[in-house]
């Protein structure tokens, strides 16, 4: 268990609730969001009055923005209560900044969210964990056999093998 991720608490609802976050560690958390807001608004000349933890209460988004320029920006799992990833944060921030231009998801709302993604990841606030690549079972070419076969996978599909074994291509199947 990290050291910021504090215990959970029981209500008197007998319900749980997100961890009791530390209030500095909160609140350093919600003037780093604020900071880097400050640094994509100037860029997009876009115009916010406070940037503030959503509260724990809400349950079905990740962020809002109002008319008056407020944005809110959940920092915890509404289910676990557990911190939020960082990146994730930024991506949600991102997102709410687009809103104070365009206040819908219309296609420049979209285009601008995207743009404002893009030069955020430029800069090194918004660093997101690269996508891992599909877990696919290995594949096998049997010598001499002339099927490709997979463990696991319970059908062996035939293959025409070329002259140099780099491109290996299933054969048609008839269909009946």
């Amino acid at each position: 268990m990290s050291a910021y991720l504090p215990t959970r608490e029981k209500t008197r609802s007998g319900g749980r609730t997100p961890p009791n976050l530390d209030r500095r560690w909160r609140g350093a958390l919600v003037e780093r969001l604020r900071a880097d807001a400050e640094r994509i608004a100037a860029k997009f000349d876009l115009k916010f009055t406070s940037i503030e933890a959503e509260s724990s209460r809400v349950k079905r988004r990740y962020g809002s923005c109002h008319k008056d320029g407020r944005i809110k920006i959940r920092i915890a799992h509404a289910r676990t209560g557990r911190p939020l990833k960082y990146s994730s944060m930024i991506d949600t921030l991102c997102h709410e900044l687009a809103h104070l231009k365009h206040f819908n998801h219309s296609a420049r709302f979209r285009l601008l969210y995207l743009r404002i993604q893009a030069w955020a990841r430029q800069e090194g606030i918004y660093r997101p964990r690269p996508r891992r690549a599909p877990v696919l079972p290995e594949a096998r070419f049997s010598e001499g056999v002339g099927v490709l076969s997979t463990p696991g996978f319970p059908a062996e599909l035939p293959v025409r093998q070329s002259a140099d074994r780099r491109s290996l291509q299933p054969e048609q199947l008839e269909l009946l």
